[in-house]
C-alpha cells in the first residue's frame, strides 16, 4: 500500500514539474520572441532599409519604379539639364511666338508630373534690359521676361559658371543673378555655395568654369579655392553637388582634365558632379562610390545642325537619406531652334545604349591601365 501511495505522490509531483515546466518554457519562448523582435524594430527604425548604391547597369536598366516603394520623407531628387540659352535664336522664337513659356511646353508636363524636389540648369548666357534681338552671333543674351520659363519647368537652381554668363561682363552677371533670386532661383558659381534645405536635407550646390580665359563675375577654376569652397560647403551642407562647365565640345568622352577635376572635386568632398558643355552627350563615371557626369548635352539651344548637338538627357538623381540611390536619364531631342521633346521608343533606347557604352568604355580604359 505504502509503495502504490509512494509511486502516486512521483507521479503528481512529476505531471507538476512538467506541467510548470511548460509554462516556464512557453513564457521563456515568448520572452525570446520579444527580444528578438524588438532589436529588428529598433534597428528599421534607426537604420532603416539601405537600398544599393548606383552602378553603371541600374543607371542604364528600365526599372526605376522601385523608388516608389520608399519612405517619400527620406527620398530627395534632383533634376539636371543640358545646356541652357535663352539666347539668339531662343531670345528670337520666344519674341515670335510671344511667349517665355514656349521652349519648354513639351517637356514642362514631366518636370511637373515627375515632382523632382529639385531643378538644377546650366543657364548660359546673362538675362538683361535691352538685350538685342538676333538669331546669330556668338554674343550671347536673352530678354529678362525669359525667367518665366525657368518657373515654368520648375527652377531651383541655376548656375552661372560658363564661358558666356559674361558676356555683358559683372554687371550682366549681377542683373542675372539678382533676377533670379527675386524669382525664387538661386543663383550659383558667382562665389562659393547657395544652400537649400529638402526636407530637413541640406543640397549644398557650387559652379566652377573651365573654359577659355576666366570670365568676369563668375567662379573659374582654381583647384586650391575648389578644395577650401567645398571643405566650407560641407561645414553647412549634407549633399555637396558640384556642376563644372569643362571639356572639349563635339566629343563623346571626356578630356583628361574633365576626369582629373572630377576626381579632385570628389576627393574634397563632393557627393554627386554635374558636367556641361561639349554640347553632345558624354558618359558617367562611378569614383569611389560617388557618380561624375561628363555632360548632359543640349537642353534649349539652338545648335540644329547636327543630329547630336540637337540631343540631350535629363538626369533624375534620386537621394535616399544622403546617399544617392538612383539615377534615370531621359533623352530630349530639340526641334524648331530651341524647343525640346522627351523622347520615347527606340531613338530613347539608341541615345541609352550610346551613352552606356560610352561609360563601359571608361572603366575599360580603367582596367586596361591597372
Amino acid at each position: 500500500m505504502f509503495n502504490k501511495m509512494k509511486l502516486l505522490v512521483v507521479a503528481v509531483l512529476l505531471i507538476l514539474t512538467s506541467f510548470f515546466a511548460l509554462k516556464l518554457l512557453e513564457v521563456k519562448k515568448d520572452s525570446i520572441k520579444i527580444l528578438d523582435i524588438r532589436p529588428l524594430i529598433i534597428s528599421q527604425d534607426q537604420h532603416g532599409f539601405t537600398p544599393p548604391l548606383p552602378s553603371i547597369n541600374s543607371i542604364f536598366s528600365d526599372d526605376h519604379n522601385w523608388i516608389a516603394t520608399l519612405s517619400a520623407q527620406r527620398v530627395r531628387t534632383l533634376a539636371a539639364t543640358g545646356d541652357i540659352i535663352p539666347a539668339r535664336s531662343i531670345n528670337f522664337g520666344v519674341a515670335r511666338h510671344k511667349s517665355p513659356l514656349w521652349p519648354y511646353l513639351k517637356v514642362a508636363d514631366t518636370f511637373h508630373t515627375k515632382k523632382s524636389d529639385l531643378v538644377f540648369i546650366n543657364l548660359e548666357t546673362p538675362l538683361i534690359n535691352d538685350c538685342p534681338l538676333t538669331d546669330s552671333g556668338m554674343i550671347f543674351c536673352g530678354d529678362r521676361t525669359n525667367i518665366e520659363g525657368l518657373k515654368y519647368i520648375g527652377v531651383s537652381v541655376a548656375s552661372l559658371a560658363n564661358n558666356h554668363a559674361g558676356n555683358y561682363g559683372t554687371k550682366g552677371v549681377l542683373e542675372t543673378a539678382n533676377l533670379l533670386n527675386k524669382n525664387g532661383i538661386l543663383a550659383t558659381g558667382i562665389d562659393g555655395a547657395v544652400i537649400k534645405n529638402i526636407k530637413g536635407v541640406k543640397f549644398a550646390f557650387l559652379g566652377y568654369n573651365d573654359i577659355t580665359k576666366p570670365q568676369p563675375g563668375i567662379s573659374n577654376v582654381d583647384e586650391q579655392n575648389l578644395k577650401n569652397q567645398i571643405a566650407d560647403a560641407k561645414q553647412k551642407a549634407d549633399i555637396i553637388v558640384v556642376t563644372f562647365h569643362w571639356g572639349v565640345e563635339y566629343t563623346n568622352q571626356p578630356d583628361d582634365r574633365q576626369r582629373y577635376l572630377g576626381h579632385l572635386a570628389i576627393d574634397a568632398g563632393a557627393d554627386l558632379i554635374i558636367g556641361n558643355h561639349p554640347h553632345w552627350i558624354q558618359p558617367v563615371e562611378l569614383y569611389k562610390g560617388k557618380l561624375i557626369t561628363y555632360a548632359h548635352g543640349n537642353f534649349v539651344f539652338d545648335q540644329m545642325w547636327s543630329e547630336k548637338t540637337r540631343e540631350g538627357v535629363v538626369g533624375w538623381y534620386t537621394f535616399y537619406d544622403y546617399e544617392l540611390i538612383d539615377v534615370q536619364f531621359l533623352p530630349v531631342q530639340i526641334d524648331d531652334y530651341g524647343q525640346p521633346h522627351f523622347l520615347e521608343g527606340s531613338k530613347k533606347e539608341e541615345v541609352l545604349t550610346g551613352m552606356k557604352n560610352e561609360s563601359i568604355n571608361i572603366l575599360k580604359g580603367e582596367s586596361e591601365k591597372k
